[in-house]
């Protein structure tokens, strides 16, 4: 954390999966977040959740990509990619976000059945961030919210954001993070139980269960 903070690229995209191994050996192949290449372009997919039997599962397809670690989180990222192909292979431009959006609303919809499925999937020009469950610190149990999110504006071009882990240089005037927990003092928002977001250029450009 301390080299990302201090010597990390700048990006105008980042996903960071810091959290304790629970499924799998302890390798770099079974290290969030995962990247895949698909249409020219970097995939990236990190998780939050267990899915058992998702390897075994009938509503999900594993034929162009192949899990290289042994965890249920890289599965989904597969299964993902196997329906985004179709869409990102029937066309030489980008899909549309609307059209994107959609692919992950259908694969949700499959996905959540298996377990908790919060998750986290970046295609190099928007992210995609599904809310679900996870265990709750003060209850102990397994219920939504499963993401939070904050949105900001600089109001001065020459002012940058600091919150844990993260800081924005100034001429970003729209930022969007997202996180298992609040990171920060700041009104940060809990995702509905089910809830999409589509984050582009650090805003929130559509939403939906």
């Amino acid at each position: 954390m301390r080299l990302l903070e201090q010597q990390g690229p700048s990006t105008t995209l980042a996903i960071s999966h810091i959290r304790r191994a629970t499924l799998g050996a302890v390798a770099f192949s079974n290290t969030q977040p995962f990247v895949r290449e698909l249409a020219g372009r970097i995939h990236v997919f990190a998780h939050n959740g267990h899915l058992p039997g998702i390897a075994r599962s009938q509503g999900l397809a594993f034929d162009r990509y192949h899990p290289v670690g042994d965890t249920d989180s890289e599965h989904a990222f597969c299964a993902l990619l196997e329906r985004m192909h179709g869409l990102w292979g029937r066309t030489t431009t980008p899909p549309s976000i609307q059209g994107r959006l959609g692919v992950v609303a259908e694969f949700v919809a499959d996905f959540r059945q298996l377990g908790p499925a919060n998750f986290l999937y970046a295609d190099g020009e928007v992210l995609f961030a599904h809310g679900h469950r996870r265990i709750q610190r003060a209850s102990g149990r397994i219920a939504p919210p499963g993401l939070f999110r904050l949105s900001q504006q600089c109001s001065m071009a020459d002012q940058s954001l600091h919150t844990q882990g993260v800081s924005v240089v100034p001429g970003f005037q729209a930022v969007t993070l997202i996180a298992s927990v609040p990171l920060s003092a700041a009104h940060w928002q809990p995702f509905v139980e089910g809830e999409i977001v589509a984050v582009s250029a650090g805003m929130v450009t559509t939403q939906g269960i």
